[in-house]
This record gives C-alpha cells, structure tokens and sequence, in this order.
C-alpha cells in the first residue's frame, strides 16, 4: 500500500500566488529566536465586506410572504384548537393460543454421531 504524500506547492508558482501563512510562520520562529516581541498584526488591506443580519433578514422575508399572502405581520401567533381524532375500537381475542412448548432432542438419529462434538 503506497503512504500518502503531502501536499506540495511546487504547482503553484508565480507572481500571483504568495503563501503568507508560511512567510508570517518564519517571522514568528524568528522572533522566538532572537527574544524579540513580535510585531501587531497588520490591519486587512481591503475593508471588510458587507456584514448581513441573517436573522433581520429572515424576519423581512417572512414579513414579505406574510403581506403576499395577506395575512397580518405582527409576531404573535394564532393558536387553534386541534380536532379530534376517533379512536379505533380494539377488538378483543376471543381465544388465547397456548405457548408452543421447545421440541425433545432426537437421541440416536440417523446419520448423527454419538462422539461428542469438539469445537
């Protein structure tokens, strides 16, 4: 069975790809080893993207179909009562069967062994 290898970057090269996590890794052995601090961590050089309240955004897609369905789009929900269901009336066994009583052992049969077995 052939170990399975690592994973390389010997594919990924060129100017566009840079492995900053492994550049940052060196700075931080580094440090440790000349008993420096090490330095803050620079701020990302895009800004962040658009943050989305998942739950506002739920709530104003509910209210949405709410409207297209014409009901209200308060919070509150309507509780109602459940109907009923109507029992099965369970029929009773008018005979109970006996419990069937384990078959004798066959001492003797034909083709059987009288040596004990060994397992």
């Amino acid at each position: 069975m052939e170990r399975p290898r690592a994973p390389t970057t010997d594919r990924l090269e060129g100017p566009d790809v840079v492995d900053h996590y492994t550049e940052a890794l060196e700075k931080v052995i580094e440090a440790e080893r000349e008993d420096r601090e090490l330095l803050e961590a620079p701020e990302p050089e895009q800004p962040a993207g658009k943050v989305l309240d998942l739950m506002a955004a739920l709530q104003e897609s509910v209210d949405k179909v709410k409207a297209s369905h014409g009901e209200g789009t308060g919070t509150d929900a309507q509780v109602h009562e459940m109907p009923t269901k109507k029992t099965a009336v369970k029929k009773t066994a008018s005979k109970k069967t006996a419990a069937r009583k384990p078959r004798p052992q066959r001492v003797g049969a034909a083709g059987a062994s009288s040596a004990p077995l060994r397992v």
